[in-house]
């Protein structure tokens, strides 16, 4: 069955850093472009950065380039993101899924495309 876990979520000062783990399990991870997303308080989700499954290209959201890194461990079934200087309005809710087959990564994150449910996802808090 289709699952994933996330963590590393908290409570940060802006300019800080955290970085977000999702294990993943139930599939066969290097099959399929993956990527986070984001719900903050009242608004839809958002793609956050996505990454492919083929030659590990990756796709950022224009409000996180330069910021944020994804990158994913087939071997461990696990994706990260790395944030970097921290902003308020990146406060939200973070999930992580999969693509359904043959979509790209840029697709999946624009589009918010995505396979299965949303997973219980990583509160992410930059306040001071």
């Amino acid at each position: 069955q289709l699952q994933f876990v996330e963590s590393g979520g908290g409570l940060v000062q802006p300019g800080g850093s955290l970085r977000l783990s999702c294990a993943a399990s139930g599939f066969t991870l290097d099959s399929y472009a993956i990527g986070w997303f984001r719900q903050a308080p009242g608004k839809e989700h958002e793609g956050v950065s996505c990454i492919s499954s083929a030659d590990g290209s990756t796709y950022y959201g224009d409000s996180v380039k330069g910021r944020f890194t994804i990158s994913r461990d087939n071997a461990k079934k696990t994706m990260y993101l790395q944030m970097n200087s921290l902003k308020p309005e990146d406060t939200a809710v973070y999930y992580c899924a999969r693509a359904p087959r043959l979509t790209p990564a840029q697709r999946m994150c624009v589009t918010v495309i995505y396979y299965g449910r949303w997973g219980q996802g990583t509160q992410v808090t930059v306040s001071s």
